[in-house]
C-alpha cells in the first residue's frame, strides 16, 4: 500500500462581509482544509497509480471532518471543491489521486451531493498557490456558487510531497447578481439544475 505520511495538516476560513458594496449578515463561510503528505511516486514513474486512491480515502474523511466542524456544522454547506498541488519531484498525476478519495470523503460525510465536485491541480514548489474551484453541491448550474479559494503553505509541498486539499462554503459570492439559477430552484435530481 502507497505510504502518503502526512506532515502537517492546516486550515484556512474566509468570512466575506462585503465586497465594496453592502455589508451582508450572516456573511457567506468559504474554507479549505489541506494535508501535506509524503509522496510515495515522487522521482519515478509508476505505471499504475489507481490502487493508491484506496489508501487516500481515509485522510478525505478525516479532513472532511475537521473542514465541517471549522465551518459549524454540515447545516447550510452548498458548495464545495477539491484539489492538489504536486511537489516539484512529482507529476500532475499524482495529484489526481485526490479525484476519487476528495469526492468520496465530501460526498460520503455532506449526504446528498449529486453534482460533479469541482477540481483542480497543478505541479508546483513550496509557497505556490492553489486556487481550488467551488460548486453547488446539488445543481452545477448555480452561479452563486461559481467561486474559488485560494491557499498556499510556505514550506510546501517539498519535492517529494503531495498537498491534498478539500474546500466547501455556506453562501455564495457575497454581492452575487448574475442571474441564472438560484438557489431556491434548485431540483437536484440530475447534479446540473
Amino acid at each position: 500500500m502507497a505510504d502518503f505520511t502526512v506532515r502537517k495538516i492546516v486550515l484556512q476560513l474566509e468570512e466575506i462581509r462585503h465586497e465594496g458594496g453592502p455589508q451582508v449578515a450572516p456573511p457567506p463561510l468559504r474554507g479549505a482544509v489541506y494535508a501535506i503528505c509524503h509522496n510515495p511516486f515522487a522521482g519515478r514513474y509508476e505505471p499504475d497509480l489507481q490502487p493508491a486512491m484506496e489508501a487516500l480515502k481515509p485522510l478525505a474523511l478525516d479532513l472532511t471532518d475537521r473542514l465541517v466542524a471549522a465551518l459549524g456544522g454540515r447545516a447550510g454547506i452548498d458548495a464545495y471543491g477539491k484539489g492538489a498541488l504536486v511537489g516539484e519531484a512529482g507529476e500532475s498525476e499524482h495529484g489526481a489521486l485526490w479525484h476519487v478519495a476528495g469526492g468520496y470523503g465530501m460526498r460520503d460525510r455532506l449526504g446528498e451531493a449529486r453534482a460533479i465536485v469541482p477540481s483542480a491541480m497543478k505541479v508546483g514548489g513550496m509557497g505556490a498557490t492553489l486556487d481550488i474551484p467551488l460548486g453547488h453541491l446539488n445543481a452545477a448550474y448555480v452561479r452563486s456558487r461559481f467561486d474559488a479559494i485560494t491557499i498556499s503553505c510556505a514550506d510546501g509541498p517539498r519535492a517529494g510531497e503531495v498537498l491534498f486539499a478539500l474546500a466547501m462554503a455556506r453562501g455564495g459570492r457575497v454581492h452575487s447578481r448574475m442571474g441564472g439559477l438560484e438557489v431556491d430552484q434548485v431540483t437536484g435530481l440530475d447534479g446540473l439544475r
